[in-house]
């Protein structure tokens, strides 16, 4: 009778142990799973208490304040903590004398460290209201044409298309008609662009043909919200969500979002220098921080500061083939004339630098809404800039300019000390 049941003691026994085996993987106690789980654990840690701060610093951050000693609840605990920022001194007074200088009706710069997201400088300017609400933390201005790169990075991440990739369209450069976005006809007029040239150019038209030609609807969708449109930004400080709107169906309404004609898909400063940085940093997305470190009444670190990445925007080999796009409006597109001193300056030939500019009339507040956002690098260092002027009848001054400063403020220095050094290793080995 024994030797008959052990079969099936056998099979429960089997079976039981399949069961278990599914049972343990299901509850994520699997060993691959382990280090992912806890890497969430860590990442959401990490969010609860970029939160707390945000919600402290709110008022004072968006006032242009950054108080050194924050009242807050901590731990469970009412305390007043002392704050150190990630502000780079010297940068933050730069985006200052700028603003100031050329004295737009509405300005902006926010630059940060593209590959860890600290906040490297944050000034807001508007020229009739001093005491003005941070204009970086707002995203009331339209992303204009600073989308193509969103439109660009899908082209190229998802549907294959090269810098090179030709593109016939109709029609003026900078309008956008439904009769030629809409038209495969191809004439004797029918201008032919290269995705690179019509980037640079930002030739709304052509755009309007990449995405009817080679994208749908949920391509921008995907990719607009690996840019973080439609989502809170997990920053330590406050700042509001962008909108991406994508009709559902291609056609005309998709060309116009897809091209950044439209005033329905909106960003902040803050999410502009994000774009450029993700960019920078072969599509890693990096969620800026402000606050370095928080101590407590005897001086001990109860926080520190820690990069936070949320995701992939597109591949590494992705990257490179929209920083050729970006690298080209600087040399040759929209924004040549502001970065031609820096392009031409020989101490700069190893600092690669890209962009991308956006022009739209805005609502909130009103007026002429001029975009850059750009990065610039070199092998171990990475920096992105939004900047934006708002005009309401004269500019003073184009954002790329701006952008442009705070890249020569930032690497002047570097190599200047890179080139001492560079000396002193001549002089040493002549010696």
């Amino acid at each position: 009778m024994h030797a008959k049941r052990k079969p099936n003691f056998l099979k429960l026994f089997v079976f039981s142990g399949v069961c278990g085996i599914a049972l343990y993987s299901l509850m994520g106690f699997t060993a691959s799973s382990t280090p992912e789980s806890s890497e969430q654990k860590q990442l959401q840690s990490q969010i609860e208490q970029r939160s707390v701060i945000a919600k402290a610093l709110s008022d004072k951050v968006r006032n242009n304040q950054l108080p050194t000693k924050l009242p807050m609840q901590w731990e469970g605990q009412d305390k007043t903590l002392s704050v150190n920022y990630t502000i780079d001194s010297n940068l933050q007074a730069e985006a200052d004398r700028l603003l100031k200088s050329y004295k737009p009706d509405y300005g902006a710069i926010f630059m940060i460290d593209a590959t860890t997201g600290e906040v490297l400088a944050m000034s807001s300017f508007q020229r009739d209201n001093p005491e003005g609400s941070n204009l970086n933390l707002q995203a009331t201005f339209p992303a204009a044409s600073v989308f193509k790169v969103v439109t660009a990075t899908a082209a190229v991440d998802k549907a294959g298309v090269n810098p090179e990739h030709k593109i016939h369209y109709n029609g003026g450069a900078y309008t956008l008609y439904k009769k030629n976005v809409l038209s495969d006809r191809v004439t004797r007029w029918t201008n032919v662009i290269s995705l690179k040239d019509a980037f640079a150019r930002s030739i709304n038209t052509a755009f309007g043909r990449l995405s009817i030609e080679n994208l749908h609807p949920e391509d921008l969708n995907e990719y607009s919200n690996r840019y973080m449109f439609n989502q809170e930004i997990p920053a330590d400080f406050p700042v509001d969500m962008g909108v991406a709107y994508i009709p559902p169906g291609k056609g005309f309404e998709m060309a116009e979002a897809a091209s950044g004609y439209n005033k329905t898909n909106r960003m902040s400063p803050v999410q502009g220098a994000m774009i450029a940085a993700s960019v920078a940093n072969d599509g890693k997305v990096v969620v800026p921080y402000l606050v370095n470190s928080l101590q407590d009444e005897t001086g001990k670190a109860v926080y520190q500061g820690h990069t936070m990445n949320k995701g992939l925007t597109m591949s590494k080999e992705s990257a490179v083939k929209v920083r050729e796009l970006m690298e080209q409006t600087v040399i040759a597109g929209t924004s040549r004339r502001s970065f031609r001193p820096i392009t031409k300056d020989r101490k700069f030939r190893e600092i690669e630098m890209g962009g991308k500019t956006g022009h739209l009339t805005g609502d909130n507040p009103k007026g002429r809404v001029d975009w850059f956002v750009g990065y610039a690098l070199e092998e171990n260092r990475k920096i992105a800039v939004a900047a934006i002027t708002v005009n309401k009848k004269f500019w003073t001054v184009k954002s790329a300019h701006l952008g442009q400063s705070m890249f020569r403020k930032y690497f002047g220095p570097v190599l200047a000390a890179q080139h001492q050094n560079q000396k002193r290793t001549v002089t040493s080995l002549d010696n």
